[in-house]
């Protein structure tokens, strides 16, 4: 057998044992699996497993996705092959963690089939591609119990969350019973009920009613939610009590908010020393209504062992978001030190799991929440515990104002001034626990109609019916433990902040603001398995470094902006002043007063705003250097590497061919 048959089998079989370690190392090394992505975005959850770990009946999980249909549209549709492969390891995933309780299909439903009809039985959305294609994407779960659940889309503005959704999915669906959730709520969260008259101009307006919102739409599916009236005697039938943005509560609701607390329900209060979200209508304004826009529970967090103090925000210069509030700041947002935008892992309880695993969190003119301790009741101190969720850094301080024209119209420049740095962190949200105490221990009176009274309105409802004063008297104590999570904000559950509208799949949660609210209730409720797999999807990370950076040089060169900026819209206010009082053709008139002091003040302007410029410029050249060094070093090790190899491949060489030649010379 000759040199060149010799190599051709050799070629042969290398491809053979090739193909046959390939083979076995998919079937054999299958289970083996190394997740080394930086956020193990193919690594389940512990709460995952745990919801997993409930199947005691097979589900069948069906995975609908019109690949063939993919490979025929345009890149639009192309894109989505990346993204369900993801979903498709993942569910792999699931299917092997279950151990044999879930049912595993990938379908592929073409144009006409059963498949098809199925898939649109289940709520699987359709996208027409061409006359007979159509695009699916989407999941459907099914019990034994014939419980069907689906998620019609598989949105890419939700990559980051699809272990939840899915997650979500499977524990809803083999969930017996849903928990009632109660909100209570001086503005339109459940959406408004309009009717008669206000129903017919808000149609001629071409308007409808407000939804509710983002929030609520998303408990509705997992809990039921309803709405609780201002003027409750009692609260009963719900397992949780979310009070949101609660203004000038009669004292029978606090009574009773008092009392539902006590017999063991776990309730969230939001409150806000000035809601953005609570704009006063026009309407209201005419009408002389209360146009405040501040709410508290000050009898309530007394007893709980804290307080808000009014007119107090949460200020952090290192934590300021960039805010416009009317149309002359449109264009030119500047940071302010009351919008503050979480992002530092030092502002989230990491050893609580309501906040443990939360990466972003936007809160607008939040309140300052203390702790306050009564020196007479040692006892009932330290039956309380009180943990802080949410903090600012401990760069972060609180602010006052006078007047809350302030804040109605806030100048951001004007309030950062006034701002001073502190040096420990800032309170917006607390869990509390332990045996409280009543706030009423003495009960309360209320008015009720006598029974005298009831019987003659009966036979005469004209007169007006006689009123008398009624005791009512509840727990003074809790007998069991107690559970109520306080933020002092409401804004940051609003659909301005919590959420986006998109145009294809409607409101989409934006940050964690959303994930906060929905991890307490989760965790106030016992449905701690779900949280951890809802913070762990914003893999947002912040640049701390650069941020640094950017926040030195922004204090540097504040001031000198903000005199810039002083000079420019005097010179531009000047101009303003000499234009107006021109008479008519002056302007025009060349070699004219007016014309040569309009070129000075533009030439100022101009030059004012070209020393703006150059300022911004100088604040850039840090941060740029900082990514030239960046790429740098993400660019040096490869090539460094490389070069070492050859250097000590080289050096070993030449020491061996040294070696060589000392033997060849000694023989």
């Amino acid at each position: 057998m000759n040199r060149t048959i010799r190599a051709i089998i050799g070629v042969v079989l290398v491809f053979v044992i090739t193909f046959c370690a390939i083979s076995i190392s998919q079937n054999i090394g299958k289970p083996l699996k190394v997740d080394i992505t930086g956020q193990k975005l193919y690594t389940l959850s512990e709460g995952t497993r745990a919801i997993l770990a409930k199947l005691n009946q097979p589900i069948k999980v069906k995975l609908y996705y019109a690949r063939t249909a993919a490979l025929k549209g345009p890149d639009q549709i192309k894109y989505f092959n990346n993204y369900y492969e993801f979903v498709k390891a993942l569910l792999e995933e699931y299917s092997a963690a279950a151990k044999g309780m879930i049912d595993l299909q990938i379908i592929d439903p073409r144009p006409f089939s059963e498949d098809e009809a199925q898939a649109l039985r289940y709520g699987i959305n359709r996208f027409p591609i061409t006359e007979e294609e159509s695009f699916f994407f989407g999941l459907a779960v099914q019990t034994p119990f014939g419980v069907e659940k689906a998620i019609p889309f598989f949105s890419p503005d939700r990559q980051n969350f699809v272990e939840y959704d899915i997650s979500y999915l499977i524990d809803t669906a083999i969930a017996r019973q849903k928990k009632k959730v109660g909100i209570l709520s001086s503005l339109a969260v459940m959406g408004e009920d309009v009717s008669g008259y206000m129903a017919q101009m808000r149609q001629m307006q071409g308007q409808g009613p407000e939804p509710p919102w983002g929030f609520v739409e998303h408990l509705k599916q997992q809990y039921e939610v309803s709405s609780i009236p201002a003027d409750v005697n009692e609260i009963k039938d719900i397992d949780i009590l979310l009070v949101i943005h609660p203004k000038d509560l009669a004292e029978q609701t606090l009574f009773a908010i008092d009392q539902f607390v006590l017999k063991g329900g776990r309730t969230i209060v939001c409150i806000d020393p000035h809601c953005f979200a609570d704009r006063p209508s026009p309407m209201a304004r005419q009408m002389g209504a209360s146009t405040a826009q501040n709410s508290n529970l000050e009898g309530l967090l007394r007893t709980w062992g804290l307080e808000m103090p009014e007119k107090t925000f949460a200020g952090d210069r290192a934590l300021a978001e960039p805010a416009a509030f009317n149309a002359e700041q449109r264009f030119r947002p500047e940071k302010f030190v009351g919008f503050l935008n979480l992002t530092s892992p030092e502002c989230f309880n990491k050893d609580n799991v309501i906040t443990t695993d939360l990466n972003e969190i936007k809160l607008l003119f939040a309140g300052v929440l203390k702790k306050i301790t009564d020196p007479n009741d040692r006892q009932q101190e330290a039956q309380i515990q009180r943990t802080a969720l949410v903090t600012t850094t401990d760069r972060g301080n609180s602010w006052s104002i006078e007047s809350r024209f302030e804040v109605m119209m806030p100048n951001p420049s004007q309030l950062n001034r006034k701002f001073i740095d502190g040096s420990e962190p800032v309170v917006m949200g607390y869990l509390v626990t332990g045996k409280f105490a009543s706030s009423f221990p003495d009960g309360i009176e209320i008015e009720v109609e006598s029974d005298e009274a009831a019987s003659a309105g009966r036979e005469k409802e004209s007169e007006v019916k006689e009123k008398i004063k009624k005791k009512i008297t509840g727990l003074t104590q809790a007998a069991t433990d107690c559970a109520v999570v306080v933020f002092s904000d409401v804004d940051f559950i609003s659909d301005m902040l919590a959420y986006n509208n998109n145009f294809f799949f409607g409101r989409v949660a934006v940050g964690d603001n959303s994930n906060l609210l929905l991890n307490a209730i989760d965790d106030l409720s016992g449905s701690t398995d779900l949280i951890s797999i809802r913070s762990r999807g914003n893999f947002k990370r912040p640049f701390v470094v650069v941020d640094r950076i950017e926040a030195n040089a922004e204090a540097e060169s504040a001031e000198e902006e903000s005199r810039i900026n002083a000079e420019i819209a005097g010179f531009q206010s000047e101009l303003n002043s000499i234009l107006s009082s021109a008479k008519e053709g002056e302007q025009d008139i060349i070699g004219s007063t007016i014309v040569q002091k309009k070129k000075a003040l533009e030439l100022k302007i101009h030059q004012a705003r070209s020393q703006l410029n150059d300022i911004k410029l100088k604040k850039r050249e840090d941060t740029e250097k900082l990514g030239n060094r960046l790429r740098s070093f993400n660019m040096l090790p490869g090539p460094g590497v490389v070069l070492l190899v050859a250097v000590v491949l080289g050096i070993r060489r030449s020491i061996r061919k040294r070696h060589y030649i000392s033997h060849a010379s000694d023989s």
